[in-house]
C-alpha cells in the first residue's frame, strides 16, 4: 500500500522572526520612501534648521499611520498632509519642487519666520488648500498668473511682508478661495475683480492701492481697505469719477457753486496759513490733521511747529482698540470732529488734546518710531499696559496700530509737567513754587508709581525706561503721574539708544545692556533734579565738544556742594534740612555708576518712604 507523502512545514526560529519584524518597522515601505526623500530635500533648502528640524532624520519615518514622527507634520493614513513650521526662525529658499513630491499635502503654514526673496512657485502645488507666509520678509512683485491651476486653494495669507507690484489677477479666478490676507505690504494698482461674495475674510489694509473697489468686495467692512489713500467706492467714500445723472441746468448750477466754493476755500486756506505762521496761535485744525495721518498712507504730514497747512482728506471711520470698559467708545471720525490743540512735540512724536464732549477729553500721543514691532506683539503689549491701574500712573485708554506710526490714547489730566514747574522762568508772574513738603510728596508718588510698574510688568527689563521730569505730570493737587512708560519693548532700538533715558545709563555705556536697576538710576537722577532745581541737560543731551559727558560729572557737581546745592526755593525751610539731605543721599545711592552698589527698586522706595517732612526730635 503506497504511503501518502507528508509535507514538511518550516517555522522560522523566533529570533529570525523578531529580526524580520524589526526590519519591517525600521525600513519605511516603498510608498513612504519618496515622501521621506522629498522632506529631506526640502530640509536641505532651509537654513537655521539644525535645531528646529533636528528630528527630521531616518530611519524613523515621517509618519506612522496618522501619527507624525517628525516635528511640524500632520499625517493622514501614513502620508504627510500638512506642514506647520511656524515661528522657528527658518530662512532660505523654499524648495517647492521637493514639496510637489508630497501628493497628499494640503496645508503649508510658514508664518513668523525669516523667509526672504520672492514668493515660491505655489502653482506646483495644485492640491494645496491653505498657504500662510505671514510675518516673514518676502518681497518683490508676484506674477499675475502665479496662482493659475490652484483650484483647491481656500486660504492664502501673505500679510506683513514687503510684496510689491499689483495683486495677481489669477487670485480672482480661484473657485474655492474664501480667505485672502494681504495687509501690511506694498501692493500697488487696483484690486482684481473678485466675484460677489467670494471672499469671507479679506484685508488689503496698509498698502498703496488705488482705484475703485470691485462690487464683489463691497460687502466687506471698511477696515479691510484702510491705509490705501487712493482706494474709493463702497464701503469707502464714493469715487470722484463715478457718473451721476443730472440735467444740464443742474450741472451748470453745480459748476457755479463749486467754482464759488473753490474760491472761498482758497481764501480760507490763505488766511489759515497766515494765522498758523504766527507764534502762539491756536493749532486746532492742524492737530486734527495730524491725528488723521494715523490712518492715511504715504502723504507726509505737515509740521505744526513750522506753521504748514496740511492737505485735507476724507477718511472712513476707524475703530480704536479700547482697553477699558468704563470709557465711552469713539472712533477716528469722532477725533477729527473734536476740538483739538497741540500739547507738545517730543522725541517719539506729537501729543494732542482732543475734546470729544464736555465730559470726555483725551490725550492722543502719536508715535513714529515703533515701526519694527509686529501688530501682534504691539497689541499684546498694549493690552498689558491697559490693565495697569495706579494713582501715580496715567491710564492708557485705547490705541490704534499702523505700521508707520501708532496712536495711544490716555485720560486727559488738567496738568503741567514736573519739568515745567521746576525749570520754568523764575521771573514769570504766578510761577508755582514747590516747597519741601510738596517735593517730598511728589518724590514719594513717583517712587510708588515706579514700584507698581516693576511689580506689574515683571517681564520688562526697565518697566518705565524713560523716567524724567518731563514725563511726570502734576495734576491740580500736585499728585505726580507717570507717563511714557513701557516703551522700551516696542520702540525701535536705534531710536531708543539715541533718546531714551535708560540708554544713557552707565551700565549701557559700559556693557551695552540695561538692567532692572536702570530705572532706579533714573529715579536717582530725578531725585537730585527735584531737590536742586538743576536740569541735567549736559548729561541728557551731550554737547558736541563733550560727547563723552555722562551722569558722573553731573552727580559730582551736585555732591560737591552738598548740602548747599538744595534749591533756593526751599531756603526758608531750614528745620527740614536734615530730611532734605537724607533724601539727597538716597538719590546719590540710586544713581551710583556701579549697578551692584545701587539699591533695588523695592529697597529704594522703602528708604524714600522713611523720609519725613521735618526731623523728629525725641525728648
Amino acid at each position: 500500500m503506497a504511503r501518502t507523502p507528508i509535507t514538511t512545514i518550516l517555522i522560522p526560529h523566533p529570533i529570525v522572526l523578531f529580526l524580520l519584524l524589526l526590519l519591517l518597522l525600521l525600513v519605511p515601505p516603498s510608498s513612504a520612501q519618496p515622501e521621506l526623500d522629498a522632506l529631506l530635500k526640502f530640509k536641505a533648502s532651509i537654513t537655521n534648521n539644525a535645531v528646529a528640524l533636528s528630528d527630521w532624520a531616518p530611519p524613523v519615518p515621517p509618519c506612522t499611520a496618522s501619527t507624525a514622527n517628525w516635528v511640524g507634520l500632520l499625517c493622514e493614513n501614513g502620508a504627510v498632509a500638512a506642514l506647520y513650521l511656524q515661528r522657528l526662525g527658518l530662512e532660505g529658499a523654499i524648495d517647492v519642487d521637493a514639496l510637489a513630491q508630497l501628493p497628499n499635502l494640503k496645508v503649508l503654514s510658514f508664518s513668523g519666520n525669516s523667509f526672504a526673496g520672492p514668493l515660491p512657485n505655489l502653482a506646483l502645488l495644485p492640491n494645496v488648500r491653505a498657504v500662510s507666509f505671514s510675518n516673514n520678509k518676502m518681497s518683490g512683485a508676484i506674477p499675475a498668473n502665479a496662482f493659475l491651476g490652484m483650484t483647491a486653494l481656500v486660504q492664502l495669507d501673505l500679510d506683513d511682508n514687503v510684496f510689491s507690484g499689483e495683486i495677481p489677477a489669477s487670485l480672482a479666478g480661484l473657485p474655492a478661495l474664501q480667505e485672502l490676507m494681504l495687509q501690511n505690504n506694498m501692493f500697488q494698482g487696483g484690486l482684481p475683480p473678485f466675484r460677489e461674495g467670494q471672499l469671507m475674510n479679506f484685508s488689503v489694509a496698509n498698502n498703496d492701492l488705488s482705484g475703485e473697489i470691485p462690487s464683489g468686495l463691497s460687502h466687506l467692512e471698511a477696515s479691510a481697505f484702510l491705509g490705501n489713500k487712493d482706494l474709493c467706492g463702497n464701503p469707502l467714500l464714493r469715487c470722484p469719477y463715478q457718473p451721476l445723472q443730472f440735467s444740464i441746468g443742474t450741472i451748470v448750477m453745480m459748476s457755479l457753486v463749486v467754482a464759488a466754493a473753490v474760491v472761498a476755500l482758497v481764501v480760507v486756506i490763505v488766511i489759515l496759513c497766515r494765522r498758523r505762521a504766527a507764534p502762539q496761535q491756536n493749532n486746532d485744525e492742524i492737530a486734527k490733521a495730524a491725528v488723521l495721518v494715523a490712518h492715511s498712507t504715504a502723504d507726509p504730514v505737515s509740521d505744526p511747529e513750522r506753521g504748514e497747512c496740511p492737505a485735507a482728506a476724507s477718511q472712513p471711520n476707524v475703530r480704536m482698540t479700547f482697553l477699558r470698559e468704563d470709557r465711552d467708545v469713539f472712533d477716528m471720525t469722532d477725533l477729527l470732529k473734536a476740538s483739538a490743540e497741540i500739547l507738545g512735540s517730543g522725541l517719539f512724536g506729537s501729543t494732542y488734546k482732543a475734546a470729544l464732549s464736555e465730559r470726555q477729553i483725551v490725550v492722543v500721543k502719536r508715535y513714529r518710531h515703533m515701526g519694527n514691532v509686529s501688530r501682534q506683539d504691539f497689541q499684546e503689549h498694549m493690552r498689558r499696559l491697559g490693565r495697569l491701574n495706579h494713582a501715580n500712573v496715567v491710564p492708557l485708554v485705547a490705541f490704534y496700530y499702523r505700521r508707520e506710526e501708532k496712536l495711544l490714547v490716555y485720560d486727559y489730566i488738567d496738568k503741567t509737567s514736573l519739568a515745567a514747574v521746576l525749570h520754568g522762568s523764575r521771573s514769570r508772574p504766578g510761577r508755582k513754587i514747590l516747597d519741601w513738603p510738596t517735593r517730598l510728596s511728589i518724590t514719594k508718588g513717583i517712587a510708588r508709581g515706579l514700584l507698581y510698574l516693576h511689580n506689574d510688568l515683571p517681564s520688562l527689563t526697565a518697566a518705565h525706561g524713560h523716567l524724567k521730569s518731563s514725563n511726570v505730570i502734576l495734576d491740580s493737587e500736585q499728585t505726580p503721574l507717570l507717563t511714557d512708560y513701557g516703551l522700551v519693548l516696542i520702540a525701535n532700538q536705534e531710536h531708543a539708544e539715541q533718546h531714551m533715558i535708560s540708554y544713557k545709563s552707565p551700565e549701557y555705556k559700559h556693557t551695552g545692556r540695561i538692567t532692572k536697576k536702570t530705572d532706579v538710576w533714573s529715579l536717582g537722577i530725578l531725585i537730585l533734579e527735584i531737590l536742586t532745581g538743576r536740569f541735567p541737560a549736559d548729561f541728557l543731551k551731550p554737547k558736541k565738544d563733550a560727547p563723552d559727558a555722562d551722569v558722573a560729572a553731573w552727580v559730582e557737581s551736585v555732591a560737591r556742594d552738598e548740602p548747599d546745592v538744595l534749591d533756593a526755593d526751599m531756603a526758608g525751610e531750614g528745620e527740614c534740612k536734615a530730611e532734605m539731605v537724607k533724601l539727597l543721599r538716597i538719590g546719590f545711592a540710586c544713581c551710583k555708576a556701579e549697578v551692584e552698589e545701587r539699591p533695588d527698586i523695592k529697597e529704594a522706595v522703602q528708604q524714600i518712604e522713611e523720609v519725613k517732612e521735618r526731623q523728629t526730635v525725641s525728648i
